[in-house]
């Protein structure tokens, strides 16, 4: 998948749904529209769209003929109006990934090359069944993370809110804001009720961290992937490469409380692990659209260990799924979020925009992971004393043997570097 100037990729939430306000990666808010929409004409325009591009041939069991119908009857005066309307017809699909943005929100949206951003950052849905807001992940070193917020958590109010029956643009409209600012969540987790006040802040977002941690099995290359964003492959790449110089014996990929991002980034990362085989297939409404494989220039082909969670989202379960079906690693943590849907985001053409899921993805062995999620091969549970220890109270224990998740991907891992060390000594 490739960003075009007509819309982007994306493997997953953590850009369109997110609390945090971006500016923009060659998307043009205006411009790439067939024609200069009139209120009225941008309701077709959108409607055209869904028709074209939408996953689903039956529109969810919805009449989407009888849809343009009823809203091209109508008289816009002004773009509200309009926007109105849209949103309306979107809410018919029940898909809480299609949605509609107005032009302040659609520039809110959009990737920043250089990585800064503004809020509080976390990545936020709707879930399907609850109708609830949640949380899929708090990024890393940001106001929500240090706050204490965590995957899952429900978003029961908004300074006061109730966000019972709002949306997800609406929900992000209240929680963005000028840094320096408070923004209050009333959160729900585990039948209790928690109130988090946190300041905004603007955000430097880098993907990747990384180090050589000196454990009972050797020296190891351990990597924190936060993040699928623009520039997550070129700082993977030199992690790779740096930890290679220094000879360690395997990996440790940390993909817990990844919610996912754009989808050729998880496509170029598996590559610098995978030699040969797929990596993940897209499959539209008319059957599937692309297939991703390998080519044939992983950086090494050393052992290595994925950690996952319940925060490990989208392009998270599209890495790690194509590493577990081609047995190039051990998964080790406990279920991701399960989110195997593919959106494609492009600018209207008065400077609004519109989300519209295109696609499933399937794992290499064709496993549809949307509400599932990936299983881990070696479940690590943690309860939520320890969870929040780990997470919030005691960072520095997190990836040591003191982190349970860590240790037992140290032990898995330890496995293979015997195993592959006694295959070599043989030959």
């Amino acid at each position: 998948m490739v960003i075009t100037k007509s819309r982007l990729v994306l493997g997953a939430t953590a850009v369109t749904l997110s609390t945090i306000a971006v500016t923009s990666l060659g998307i043009h808010s205006r411009g790439q529209a067939l024609f200069k929409a009139s209120p009225k004409e941008l309701v077709d325009e959108v409607w055209q769209v869904i028709q074209r591009q939408y996953v689903d041939g039956t529109f969810n069991q919805v009449d989407w003929q009888a849809v343009r119908k009823e809203y091209l009857n109508k008289s816009y005066t002004n773009p509200q109006e309009a926007y109105k309307s849209i949103r309306e017809m979107l809410k018919k699909l029940e898909d809480p990934y299609t949605r509609f943005m107005d032009p302040a929100e659609f520039k809110n949206m959009q990737v920043d090359t250089s990585g800064e951003l503004t809020g509080i950052g976390i990545t936020i849905s709707h879930d399907e069944k609850t109708k609830q807001l949640v949380v899929i992940a708090p990024m890393e070193d940001t106001p929500a993370f240090k706050a204490g917020v965590l995957a899952k958590d429900i978003i029961l109010k908004i300074d006061g809110k109730d966000t019972k029956g709002m949306d997800t643009n609406q929900a992000v409209s209240l929680i963005r804001g000028e840094a320096g600012t408070q923004v209050s969540l009333t959160i729900g987790r585990n039948g209790k009720t928690k109130q988090f006040d946190i300041k905004r802040a603007r955000i430097e977002i880098h993907p990747v961290k990384f180090s050589e941690k000196k454990t009972p099995v050797g020296n190891l290359g351990y990597i924190r992937l936060n993040q699928f964003s623009a520039n997550a492959g070129k700082e993977m790449q030199s992690a790779i490469k740096d930890l290679e110089r220094k000879k360690v014996a395997g990996y440790i990929l940390d993909l817990r409380g990844n919610p996912g991002g754009l989808l050729f980034s998880s496509v170029d990362i598996a590559r610098m692990w995978i030699d040969k085989g797929k990596i993940v297939s897209t499959v539209e409404r008319r059957g599937e659209a692309e297939r991703e494989e390998a080519n044939g220039r992983a950086l090494t082909n050393k052992p290595l260990v994925v950690l996952v969670d319940k925060g490990s989202a989208s392009a998270s379960e599209i890495l790690s799924g194509a590493l577990q079906d081609n047995n190039r690693a051990t998964v080790v943590g406990t279920q991701t979020f399960g989110k195997g849907l593919v959106q494609s985001v492009r600018p209207l053409e008065d400077g609004s925009g519109l989300a519209v899921t295109i696609a499933h993805y399937y794992t290499p062995n064709g496993r549809d992971i949307n509400h599932k999620g990936i299983e881990p091969d070696v479940k690590v549970d943690l309860t939520k004393e320890q969870m929040e220890d780990l997470w919030l109270h005691e960072r520095d224990k997190l990836a040591t043997l003191a982190d349970p998740q860590f240790a037992k991907a140290v032990e898995v891992i330890g496995k293979k570097i015997a195993v592959k060390g006694t295959a070599t000594a043989e030959k």
